[in-house]
């Protein structure tokens, strides 16, 4: 039996451990913290379960075929809820806008807004579902290891435009500002600027619409969970709480991980679900290739940071929907701000994450769990002190969060903590404390992202948010299926 081990254990990792061990690939995971999940990492505190993220679950039938490989079910792990509205979106002059797969509901809001735009709207999903087709099921779930396999694609790029930016897109199909903005904001999702990520990720419009937006009950940690459930029962291995210290190369060849507590695990293939400069820099420090490599990498264009406030309170809120938006007063100008110029502004957007609404039991009777999420610069462009600015940003943040919504939220709160860039750089070893890895521009796409399989190294992998597809449940699981059929290919 072939032997492999996999370095981390968030959604990436999980999901190719699983695809490995389906397959008959003897499979360990070694990850470095207490817990798996990654991003989807979770903290219990004063009775409170507060998810990390990603909290917004889409395309589940991605997350059923794990199951399914070896005559599963994820029912019986897992269960999701769908969630509706998908979002309220919410602008300051109090404008709301309730977006969901319901076309009656959904063309009564953009009418709300402005009943010209609802043949433009028309006309965009058209657009969405045609770049869904050749961008997310004919090119997502494979490997693009060379430039010939990206002239392959580039007929269906061009006759898409994905050129242009996903903004530039939707403004082409509907003028009405605020509807622009509900249709372009999905980028950010995945660490992408509405203003210059390629047309192509409009491709989230439909994977939504089709796919519904589903909550796991319990919290996102349940679906994680349920996947190390079903990995261990395959006859997997999770090792928790070892960080990897080093990939052991010999001439084009990874022969073993070894980690800090000095456990070494000879592999057949390794593959990393860890960040994926610290991967190259750090891991693989023995390697002349993959320091050539990292010193590529650190030159390209990563995503933003976030900072998250969650917040655990007294009372429920059946008004308050399980995901806002709350647009602040600036949109294209905020973008600049976070993406380019790295200024840490007095105004923000954030997104609100509030699971009690679907599922009381996340927070003691008669209590609330919360979280709300920032983009803000990575630490590479705003290198300020967090533990200074911290508690600075998170009084803002509750402070509009009380002004729009919750009035007397500072009387109300039972416990609260933030997590800044700091941490991501910290607990990840996130490059520049990144929370989505390469920023998923077009000359940062498919075959100019990192390769699943390293070019030099013959058997060492690669899966997560810095290979292809990229960033969110749906491109990490799909990483993983692309991950997955080339080390299956070796087996």
């Amino acid at each position: 039996m072939k032997r492999a081990v996999v370095i981390g254990a968030g959604f990436g990792g999980l999901a190719l451990g699983i695809r490995l061990q389906s397959a008959g690939v003897d499979t360990t995971i070694v990850e470095a913290r207490d817990k798996p999940g990654g991003r989807a990492y979770y903290w219990e505190k004063d009775g409170f379960t507060f998810d990390a993220g990603p909290t917004v679950i889409t395309a589940p039938e991605a997350l059923e075929e794990l199951w399914a490989l070896s005559g599963h079910r994820m029912a019986d792990d897992v269960t999701l809820k769908e969630v509706n509205p998908f979002y309220r979106l919410n602008w300051p002059d109090g404008t709301n806008f309730d977006y969901t797969n319901d076309d009656s509901v959904l063309l009564g809001e953009i009418a709300k807004l402005d009943p010209g735009d609802i043949e433009g709207y028309r006309r965009f999903l058209t657009y969405s579902a045609g770049v869904y087709r050749e961008g997310y099921e004919k090119l997502g779930h494979v490997a693009f290891l060379d430039f010939g396999s990206m002239l392959k694609a580039a007929p269906a790029l061009a006759k898409y435009q994905a050129w242009r930016s996903v903004y530039s897109m939707v403004s082409s199909f509907v003028k009405n500002e605020k509807l622009r903005e509900a249709l372009s904001f999905h980028t950010l999702l995945v660490g992408g600027n509405p203003m210059t990520t390629s047309a192509i990720y409009a491709l989230i419009h439909k994977l939504e619409r089709d796919g519904g937006v589903w909550f796991a009950m319990g919290g996102t940690n349940r679906l994680v969970a349920g996947m190390v459930r079903h990995f261990e029962r395959l006859g997997g291995v999770l090792r928790l709480a070892d960080p990897v210290a080093q990939i052991e190369t010999l001439g084009e060849r990874a022969t073993a991980v070894t980690t800090q507590s000095g456990a070494r695990f000879e592999a057949d293939m390794v593959a990393s679900n860890a960040d994926i400069v610290h991967s190259y820099r750090d891991l693989l420090k023995g390697s002349r290739s993959a320091q050539r490599t990292a010193d590529r990498l650190e030159k390209k264009r990563f995503s933003p940071s976030l900072f998250v406030v969650h917040f655990g309170i007294q009372g429920s809120w059946p008004g308050i929907p399980h995901h806002m938006i709350l647009f602040g007063p600036r949109y294209r100008e905020l973008l600049a701000d976070i993406y380019d110029t790295g200024v840490l502004s007095s105004d923000f957007s954030l997104y609100l994450h509030h699971p009690t609404v679907t599922d009381p039991s996340m927070a003691p009777e008669g209590h609330s769990t919360f979280y709300a999420l920032a983009p803000v610069p990575h630490m590479g462009k705003f290198p300020g002190d967090w533990s200074e600015v911290a508690p600075i940003l998170e009084k803002r943040i509750l402070d509009e969060v009380g002004r729009r919504l919750i009035p007397d939220i500072h009387s109300r709160i039972v416990t609260k903590f933030s997590y800044a860039p700091s941490d991501f750089q910290q607990d990840l070893a996130a490059y520049q404390g990144s929370a989505f890895s390469l920023e998923p521009v077009l000359t940062q796409s498919a075959y100019f992202r990192a390769h699943n399989r390293d070019d030099s190294i013959e058997n060492l992998y690669f899966v997560g948010a810095g290979t292809h597809p990229g960033a969110g449940i749906p491109g990490v699981v799909g990483s993983a299926k692309a991950t997955a059929a080339l080390m299956l290919e070796q087996a």
